[in-house]
């Protein structure tokens, strides 16, 4: 393995619902050249481009990366494609990592973009992902499976929707800072609490938006950001780990597979810290930028991340410790409840910790921090990755 290996440039659109005014190539295009002018390189400089996209149906192309090689300046360079559905943008960052650790790059390149709201049904895309002979036909999709997982927390940490509806209220207060953000209107209590119910106790509000946009980041190892004379943050820890594929098997009484939790998260955390040299995650962490489609999962993602004991979470959100200017503050970009481009939403969740460790995170910034954390999830709550970055 080489030196440590930092990011040296960060782009991201405008996400919207509806980006007419871009071809899908136009949005990777987009936040690219926002990457390499951040990282003062040309695309000449890029020896490799992980290319982070969701699902084929999402976009309507079969093997949609062949659309994004020129729009990244990827012709005649390494290039790899990633998909590992929710967490792709985070998977896409740790395959980029490893192309510069294990020294056979310097300086890569990883993009993407979607078109949530404009794939016809994105629900009906996701949908898809149960299995066809015992789970799909229940009907399980991507917000019943977490509506379980909701009335499990609630019975085992007496979670209320008026719990999520903080979450709700904290993550568009942020957005609100958040130029990027979709959703940057600020809402109440009562707001979140009228809007229409979708799958109990999860109503529209407590759900992640569907939006358009990409983002890109440039990685490059320590010597040649040395020998350049070039800014950067480091990814010092970063792992991943996975859930089982049954539904099922995770609502038994197996203690590590309960549904309420996300054990799977909890261990890729582990691992991630270990490898940062981090021992006690409630003192030494200062920001987060934790992936949760839906606001009850924020609760279980702090849970995982080790910044308290499992349920502890709850309380501390209605004593607003996980605000700005709160204990640690979580979603300060407004997370994944205000921004959700299925492509590069864990991309975005760490470009963001990212920002904020160099200290560049603009209205929503954490006034010192220099240590943060991110995750991803992806498939039907089964994929997980995370990252730490250090200023």
């Amino acid at each position: 393995m080489s030196d440590r290996v930092g990011i040296i440039g960060i782009g991201q659109s405008h996400f919207r619902s509806r980006r007419d005014d871009a071809s899908y190539p136009d949005l990777v295009r987009e936040a690219v050249v926002l990457a390499m002018a951040d990282a003062g390189l040309e695309l000449d400089a890029i020896q490799a481009v992980v290319y982070s996209l969701s699902p084929d149906a999402m976009v309507g192309i079969g093997n949609a990366e062949r659309l994004g090689v020129d729009a990244v300046g990827g012709r005649n360079k390494r290039f790899l494609r990633i998909n590992t559905g929710g967490s792709t943008g985070i998977s896409s960052v740790a395959a980029a990592y490893y192309h510069v650790a294990s020294g056979a790059c310097d300086v890569v390149l990883t993009a993407g973009a979607d078109k949530v709201g404009e794939c016809g049904d994105s629900q009906t895309v996701l949908n898809k992902i149960w299995d066809p002979t015992y789970e799909r036909a229940l009907p399980l999709g991507t917000i019943n499976m977490l509506a379980m997982s909701a009335v499990r927390y609630m019975k085992n940490t007496g979670m209320t929707q008026e719990d999520m509806a903080r979450v709700v209220v904290k993550n568009r207060r942020h957005a609100s800072l958040n130029p990027n953000a979709h959703l940057r209107k600020e809402v109440t209590i009562d707001d979140v609490m009228a809007s229409r119910l979708i799958s109990w106790p999860i109503k529209l509000m407590d759900c992640c938006p569907q939006s358009s946009g990409g983002a890109a980041m440039v990685l490059a190892s320590e010597k040649f950001i040395r020998d350049n004379h070039l800014d950067a943050v480091w990814i010092t820890g970063l792992a991943h780990c996975a859930e089982t594929y049954w539904m099922g098997d995770r609502m038994g009484i197996n203690p590590t597979a309960e549904h309420a939790d996300a054990h799977a998260l909890r261990r890729s955390f582990e691992r991630s810290y270990k490898m940062a040299g981090i021992t006690n995650p409630p003192k030494q962490v200062q920001v987060a930028e934790l992936y949760a489609p839906f606001s009850n999962t924020e609760f279980h993602a702090i849970d995982a991340a080790g910044l308290c004991d499992i349920g502890a979470s709850v309380p501390m959100m209605r004593e607003g410790q996980f605000e700005l200017g709160g204990w640690i503050p979580v979603n300060c970009s407004g997370g994944t409840l205000c921004t959700n481009a299925i492509a590069v939403t864990a991309m975005a969740r760490v470009a963001e910790t990212a920002l904020q460790v160099w200290g560049r995170a603009g209205d929503h910034q954490v006034k010192g921090a220099k240590l943060g954390i991110a995750s991803g999830n992806g498939g039907d709550h089964q994929i997980f990755g995370t990252m730490v970055i250090e200023a």
